[in-house]
């Protein structure tokens, strides 16, 4: 009599047995624990990251800093103080270790009109914030401003770790140690500019962070799905809205700009309710923008994160252009379902219908996954096929694979196209699970690093097997090595 063939679920569950022999952190045991449990499925979305605020008065390398924490120029930097003027949250990783990093501007006392809005935005930053990474100036020393910074972490009570900036060699370290004084615990010297030390204060921030932030939620998903509705200027975001509403909820002008403040509207889309949110166009990158320009923009990104989809607009009459490859990567690094709409199509001849094809497959090679529709705004014509592209992408923003399915995937794609041999060794998947959605998240532990292509080869088939239509997915991978043999 033949044994019965183990199930997906039972094979999964040797594999997660077997990775028992290999180091762990707390990190990585926390997300195996957490695969089964509903509870923390229910409120796993990127709001339970932890939270770090940078906060330090003006000049002093917070956005430096923040770029070297991040791994990549996301905050402006320039020698005038005051470049950063609002809160800003970029995702970071060390060590395994996800978190929040939010930049502030820079702090000071007794001021008023803009930098006293600047001020306060630091000061909502802390009070939301894990921990605080405090950046002085060690080149300069301990100022009036940094004490008064001091007093007012100590009234907040949150942890804080000491960076003294500014400490480009070792002679300058006994710079850093003068801020001893500051009460703050241990300075820890770093220059932001050269990389110099940020490695040992990652490892100081993440043994600080708690593993699930204590201040942050996911929000939760009431009443009709909330869309962003982005693009550049004029491409006719706010005519969408309008036709949409079947009123005029939204100012229409051939004026590029005529938008500044999200507009929110409830609309039944094919009889199904959706709440809209027109956004001011995209003009530029964020630091090169200035005045009410520069707040439009902060309204607009702050718009994408409260939403679940972008809904991503380009003028499919004109040719598509970086403004409009951004906009769709804003919605894309902020973890959001996509649909790509190619508007004015009543504008379009055949010759540029082909020339548009060829464009978009060529500037969004990475984002073929992308849902796309093309409409008339100002007509409605095919306005009703959004409601299946909305609905598929946020299904797919929404879906969860069961570690079983995921696991038996694994074993079935790097059977038949293993990850190349580098250096005489193999890296194998030891074992995957699904951490999160909204977007899906997967983390796979492994026996070596991954090469960058693998990543977007298993994220393919990912896509082939499951779907994922219409949202952004997330692979980390996970290096580890077997325990001693004790």
């Amino acid at each position: 009599m033949s044994e019965t063939e183990p199930t997906e679920e039972e094979r999964a569950s040797v594999l997660r047995s077997d990775l028992e022999r290999y180091e762990l952190t707390e990190e990585d045991l926390a997300d195996l624990a957490g695969e089964t449990s509903e509870d923390e499925h229910a409120a796993d979305g990127e709001g339970t990251l932890p939270i770090l605020a940078i906060v330090g008065r003006p000049n002093v390398g917070k956005s430096s800093l923040v770029n070297r924490i991040v791994g990549q120029r996301v905050a402006v930097v320039q020698d005038t103080p005051g470049v950063t003027r609002d809160r800003v949250s970029y995702p970071a990783e060390w060590g395994g270790r996800r978190f929040t990093v939010v930049d502030t501007g820079g702090w000071e006392i007794d001021v008023d009109g803009l930098d006293e809005e600047v001020a306060r935005q630091a000061e909502i930053a802390i009070s939301g914030a894990d921990a605080v990474l405090l950046v002085v100036d060690a080149t300069v020393g301990a100022t009036d401003t940094d004490l008064s910074i001091v007093k007012l972490l100590r009234r907040a009570g949150k942890p804080v770790i000491l960076a003294a900036n500014k400490v480009d060699s070792p002679t300058q370290e006994p710079d850093a140690a003068a801020l001893w004084s500051l009460g703050m615990g241990e300075p820890h010297p770093v220059s932001a500019m050269h990389g110099r030390g940020t490695g040992d204060l990652l490892d100081a921030v993440v043994g600080t962070l708690p593993a699930v932030s204590r201040v942050a939620h996911a929000p939760e998903i009431k009443g009709p799905r909330r869309i962003a509705i982005v693009g550049r200027p004029n491409v006719g975001k706010s005519s969408l809205l309008n036709q949409l509403a079947g009123t005029t909820r939204a100012v229409v002008s051939n004026v590029a700009g005529t938008t500044r403040d999200p507009v929110d509207e409830t609309v039944l889309i094919d009889g199904q309710p959706f709440t809209l949110v027109d956004t001011a166009g995209i003009r530029r990158r964020l630091h090169r923008t200035s005045g009410a320009d520069y707040y439009a923009s902060l309204r607009t990104a702050k718009a994408l994160e409260n939403a679940e989809l972008g809904l991503a607009l380009v003028d499919a009459s004109q040719p598509l252009t970086e403004q409009d490859i951004r906009v769709i990567q804003q919605v894309i690094d902020a973890g959001r379902a996509l649909v790509i709409v190619c508007n004015k199509w009543d504008e379009v001849g055949e010759e540029r219908r082909l020339e548009l094809g060829r464009e978009l497959e060529t500037e969004l090679v990475q984002m073929q996954w992308a849902e796309r529709i093309n409409l008339s705004a100002r007509t409605g014509w095919h306005t009703n096929r959004l409601s299946g592209a909305i609905n598929t992408a946020l299904a797919s923003w929404d879906m969860r694979i069961t570690t079983g399915k995921l696991n038996a995937f694994l074993s079935e794609v790097t059977a038949a196209h293993p990850h190349p041999v580098r250096g005489g060794k193999q890296p194998r998947i030891l074992f995957g699970t699904q951490v999160s959605h909204r977007p899906p998240r997967f983390v796979l532990f492994t026996t070596g690093f991954l090469e960058e292509t693998y990543r977007r080869f298993l994220e393919n088939q990912l896509r082939e097997r499951f779907g994922f239509r219409g949202t952004p997915i997330e692979i980390s991978v996970r290096p580890r090595q077997r325990r001693p043999r004790k």
